[in-house]
């Protein structure tokens, strides 16, 4: 065994426990991203940290606190932080400059800031201030913890997960139309699970009109509410939709621009999004670029076959979550997906599962688009 691999070992063992602090603000930090640290002295815990939500204290100011208040100095600690330290100044003072001043002697990261505001600046600025760096710790599972916020500093949209719930023959409504409740109570509880973690919510014109969603959080506790995102091409949503007397803010894309019926929505308080029309309906990327402008870090579409079919046909899904109810509803019913183009195997999107896991009586499929493969 050579003298790296114990070393190797240690800093895993560290930047886990870090993940795990990360975790714990998983459902407050948007629009930032989740970080963990742990500040240790001669493999000894010091001081620990997290973010717990945007304007308030990084993980590393945290930890540095933490420390101090054991009566630790952190003069001379290993710093194990999951995302490279900030080093601009944005709703808080950087990183860099909190570790710089307490004298630490190395930092250990995660993954790489891909905000172009830090990008690889944070790491350069710690070695300049003679700071001991290593970089890619775990730096896979480190990356998840935001993939989010990720997608939108590298692509400037936010990841897109599709919610469906169908019958095990793939249907999602009887015959008569009915679809409450296919899945059960421990499957919903997840859905809310679900929103709870993502910045907006995103419905077609037709679930509004068939289901009437309220798209808010219905956990136990106190919760930040996502934004509900409605697309409704021509302003058919009624002012008196369920959703806009709710706690939290309401936004309709459309290309109406008919100004009674905007102004009627909006005195409901929903807020109106221009968007252009093209040969399928809405530009859906435009949408989702909007979102991206507002540091939506993760859409959570909870759509019908026809627009749940329009984001996968226009290549905009990241993932795919569907849950599984052990009931069968025949051909009669509603298909999972508009997928018109889809005539042949060789034309149908292929996907790769990432987990199966039981949610009480029902499955939970989580699924991904395969790569495309070059021509």
């Amino acid at each position: 065994m050579s003298a790296i691999e114990p070393r190797g070992a240690v800093h895993a063992f560290f930047m886990q426990r870090a993940v795990e602090l990360a975790r714990r603000g998983w459902y407050t930090t948007r629009p930032n991203p989740r970080v963990g640290c742990v500040i240790t002295q001669a493999n000894v815990v010091r001081g620990e940290g997290w973010h717990e939500r945007a304007g308030e204290g990084h993980a590393e100011v945290r930890a540095l606190e933490d420390a101090r208040a054991r009566g630790n100095d952190p003069k001379g600690a290993t710093v194990y932080v999951t995302l490279e330290p900030c080093s601009h100044r944005g709703r808080t003072p950087p990183c860099t400059e909190a570790l710089i001043e307490a004298g630490v002697a190395r930092v250990v990261v995660g993954a790489q800031d891909p905000n172009p505001s830090v990008d690889g600046r944070g790491i350069a600025v710690l070695r300049e201030a003679g700071i001991e760096v290593t970089t890619g710790v775990m730096a896979q599972t480190c990356a998840a913890l935001n993939a989010g916020f990720n997608q939108r500093m590298a692509r400037g949209r936010p990841r897109v997960r599709v919610k469906l719930a169908m019958s095990l023959d793939g249907r999602t409504a009887a015959a008569d139309g009915s679809s409450q409740w296919i899945t059960g109570e421990a499957a919903r509880d997840d859905v809310h699970r679900l929103r709870a973690e993502a910045g907006a919510v995103l419905v077609g014109r037709g679930t509004l009109v068939a289901d009437d969603p309220a798209l808010n959080v219905r956990l136990p506790g106190d919760w930040a509410q996502p934004l509900r995102v409605v697309i409704d091409s021509d302003l058919a949503m009624g002012a008196d939709a369920r959703m806009l007397g709710l706690d939290g803010a309401t936004l309709v894309a459309t290309a109406c621009k008919d100004a009674n019926r905007r102004a009627t929505l909006e005195a409901a308080g929903a807020e109106i999004l221009d968007v252009a029309r093209g040969e399928r309906g809405l530009d859906l990327e435009y949408v989702l670029s909007a979102l991206g402008g507002r540091e939506i870090n993760d859409v959570l579409v909870e759509a019908g076959p026809t627009l749940a079919g329009a984001l996968t046909r226009a290549g905009l899904v990241d993932e795919f979550v569907i849950y599984v109810a052990p009931m069968l509803i025949g051909n009669a019913g509603r298909a999972l997906m508009a997928l018109p183009g889809v005539l042949a195997l060789a034309d149908a999107p292929a996907l790769i599962f990432d987990n199966v896991e039981p949610v009480g009586a029902d499955l939970k499929i989580t699924a991904r688009p395969a790569p495309s493969q070059p021509d």
